[in-house]
């Protein structure tokens, strides 16, 4: 083939040595707008599993790439004038200038042409000049391939909150540093790392708004770079701050870093007479922020997996199709966790009210990538001294993080896991059949602290599914208090929680192992909600909702909670999520009321909240009251994350305990952004800005999940949905995974424990 890299940097480099290694009479040439030397950063950081990548392509330039690195294992973080430190990180900087200029080398060493100090204005000129079968367009961030061809390349251009400069200095840094100091108009953070023998990247960012308020907009380069070497001159040790970026005027070194998703990566013109692939590499293609270090790696990883397609596939569609389905599938995971990285730097804020100790752990699992028993693997001891100050233990060993105990008023739970409310559709008019106290009962023997009925229906027509329960007679409440009564008899000091709602416009539905929110062929009841729009093309039009309608079903409600503390449910929790009857006020989307129920956020709360007011006026004060929202409607024009803040203050002010935080289904049209504990930065947020404790929900599976976001103070409690429908002792379970006695059995199963932790143990020790 004769390939064509348009820009110089690690991507196009690197694809261009693994190329020609892959077949020297491929004709390569790479072009660059730049000098060799030339170079705007300073220091770049790899992971030793990417230098692992590296090792395995070309143990060449990745024995002079290794040689070159300064290695380091700690990250220490300064904060509110405190260090904490720990190890086993495993990073690796390198100058960026040494990095190109190594792959620059070994590109002439395997014959690949190198031209410099080229702009090239149009890829079809010089593809046409060098007679190219293949375009790589790795000509960065601000790519005009990427722009000119935007109609298939379809990029997607986010530019995030925070203003960065990216500096260096010849204070050298023992370990990936974090230093934090606040001001008189908010936080900035620096990110510093050694990549030579005397020189380390030191990076400022802050939050625009703090930026504009200090004034630093209206700074000269050297003005601002002063500014930031008197505030933080307690870690440089009386060395300057440089800058190498001299091409940039004034405050313009400081920019907003751009997200970039593409959803395409590969283009097909007509050049020469034939169609050429355009394929995008490295920052053209894809960004992730520098807080998790992935620029370079994701460039590096990206020729890998372009030339491993080559490799693989005789025909270059085929190779290039391979490519782009399983690298941008890679590429989009770690994009999602650097989102979260990025936010978690953008609203330090947020965390500022966090001990040292907590602060720490929640910047290492920033990004939900590095979990509680990874931090286990890098630094075994500072885990364990961890826990036992999350715990209070007073040194003594502590249990994990998912088996510590809360007290939430009157009530203590043993341990952070709770059964979530999940639908069985297997009542009889509403009555809890034996099937419940089986099903509820093996769950409330199973080890969580909590258990939820699944959500209950305070009248016939707000039940979902006829077979859904319901809670409006004397029946229905024996029937509860007989599944509630062996729960607390036999449970090892579990609580049992019943979630009360109203289905509203998803009313009158199939059975879930039937046609889901599709309505019943027969029999239908009428549908309420907040205003004339149905869930879906197929489900009834329910009736806006009259002010004496309104009255009635709150009314309903309450009778619901009195019989609730009669059946002695330990906690309540009122369904405000979901696109049921309480969430069509809440969502804008299926709100279009012009009275006082409609029309501002605070209005269409307005409902909701006087049911809950309602139900905990009758509720016991000594009993905690939750509500379920969906803190994203995932649809234009929807509820955001911004506006789920504001529904929880308002709902804290009423009296809540508890944001239960669940997001979307509110619409047909929702688009959520799936991912493990995808739902959980909406509880981080909710806690840690309004000051309320919550239940993180959503793809929550493994007890390392619960582990690190109870660790992190991302949420209070975390409840476990379709791992318990598999498992109902899967809070036993995971706590013997761990080898952690933290735990009640029921006495009646103590020999089957015993075993059990003998197995688990010879199969640690194989």
């Amino acid at each position: 083939m004769r390939i064509l890299c348009l820009g110089g940097g690690p991507a196009g480099l690197y694809f261009a040595v693994l190329m020609k290694l892959q077949n020297p009479a491929n004709q390569i040439t790479v072009v660059e707008r730049n000098r060799p030397f030339d170079t705007f950063g300073w220091g770049v950081v790899l992971s030793d599993q990417t230098l692992g990548n590296l090792q395995v392509a070309d143990p060449v330039s990745a024995q002079l790439i290794g040689d070159a690195f300064n290695h380091w294992d700690d990250i220490e973080v300064f904060f509110k004038g405190r260090s904490v430190r720990s190890g086993g990180h495993g990073f690796c900087g390198i100058g960026r200038k040494r990095l190109l200029n190594i792959l620059q080398d070994r590109c002439i060493e395997l014959g690949v042409g190198l031209v410099f100090e080229t702009d090239v204005q149009d890829d079809q000129a010089i593809t046409e000049k060098y007679q190219a079968d293949l375009v790589i367009a790795s000509d960065g961030l601000n790519s005009r391939i990427r722009n000119r061809y935007a109609d298939t390349f379809k990029p997607d251009i986010d530019l995030r909150a925070c203003r960065f400069v990216w500096l260096g200095t010849h204070k050298t840094f023992d370990a990936f540093t974090f230093a934090f100091e606040q001001t008189e108009h908010g936080w900035f953070a620096a990110h510093a790392y050694k990549f030579d023998d005397n020189t380390s990247t030191f990076i400022v960012e802050t939050p625009e708004a703090v930026w504009k308020a200090h004034g630093l907009d209206q700074m000269s380069q050297e003005e601002g770079i002063a500014f930031c070497e008197q505030l933080f001159a307690k870690y440089l040790d009386g060395n300057a701050l440089m800058n190498n970026a001299t091409h940039v005027r004034g405050s313009a070194i400081w920019i907003r870093f751009p997200r970039v998703v593409c959803e395409r990566w590969v283009h097909h013109e007509t050049i020469h007479g034939k169609p050429v692939p355009i394929v995008l590499m490295g920052d053209a293609a894809h960004t992730a922020h520098f807080s998790i270090g992935s620029g370079t790696k994701l460039a590096l990883e990206d020729a890998i997996e372009l030339s491993r397609c080559f490799a693989q596939h005789p025909a270059a569609d085929d190779a290039l199709q391979a490519y782009e389905a399983v690298r941008s599938v890679e590429v989009l995971k770690i994009q999602n966790a650097a989102r979260n990285s990025t936010e978690w730097f953008e609203n330090v804020d947020r965390y500022s009210g966090l001990d040292a100790e907590q602060f720490f752990y929640s910047l290492l699992t920033r990004s939900q990538r590095i979990s509680h028993e990874n931090l286990r693997v890098r630094d075994a001891s500072w885990l364990q001294g961890y826990e036992q100050w999350l715990a209070r233990s007073g040194g003594k060993p502590a249990p994990p993080p998912m088996l510590l105990p809360l007290k939430v008023r009157g009530l203590t739970l043993k341990n952070r896991i709770v059964v979530s409310p999940m639908a069985t559709y297997s009542a009889v008019d509403g009555l809890p059949q034996d099937f419940h106290l089986v099903h509820l009962g093996a769950r409330a023997l199973g080890g969580a602290a909590m258990v939820f009925a699944e959500m209950t229906a305070p009248c016939p027509e707000g039940r979902i599914t006829p077979g859904c329960p319901g809670l409006w007679n004397e029946d229905q409440m024996l029937a509860w208090k007989r599944i509630v009564d062996f729960a607390h008899r036999s449970g090892e000091g579990v609580a049992m929680g019943m979630q009360l709602g109203h289905s509203g416009p998803k009313g009158s539905t199939q059975l879930g192992w039937e046609a889901p929110d599709e309505p019943l062929p027969a029999d239908n009841w009428p549908l309420l909600a907040a205003s004339a729009v149905s869930y879906g093309p197929t489900n009834a039009i329910p009736k806006a909702m009259t002010r004496e309608d309104m009255d009635r079903i709150k009314a309903q409600f309450v009778q619901s909670t009195r019989y609730a503390a009669q059946a002695g449910f330990d906690w309540l929790e009122l369904h405000c999520a979901h696109g049921y009857l309480l969430s069509s006020f809440i969502t804008p989307l299926t709100n279009q009321r012009t009275d006082d129920y409609g029309g501002s956020l605070e209005n269409r709360c307005r409902y909701p909240l006087e049911v809950f007011a309602a139900m905990r006026a009758v509720w016991p004060a000594d009993r905690p009251m939750s509500v379920r929202i969906s803190a994203h409607d995932w649809a234009p024009g929807g509820n955001t994350a911004d506006d789920a803040v504001a529904i929880a203050r308002l709902f804290k002010a009423a009296g809540c305990d508890f944001i239960d935080v669940s997001s979307g289904q509110t619409t047909r049209a929702a688009k959520p952004v799936y991912g493990r504990m995808y739902q959980t930065p909406f509880a981080d947020r909710i806690r840690n800005e309004v000051g309320i404790q919550t239940i993180a929900v959503g793809a929550i599976s493994e007890v390392d999940h619960v582990n690190s976001i109870i660790a992190a103070g991302r949420a209070d409690l975390c409840a476990i949905a379709r791992p318990h429908l598999a498992d109902p002792a899967w809070t036993l379970h995971e706590a013997a995974k761990l080898q952690s006695r933290a735990v009640s059995w029921p006495k009646p199963y103590l020999s089957g424990r015993d075993q059990m932790y003998r197995e688990l143990s010879k199969q640690k020790q194989a």
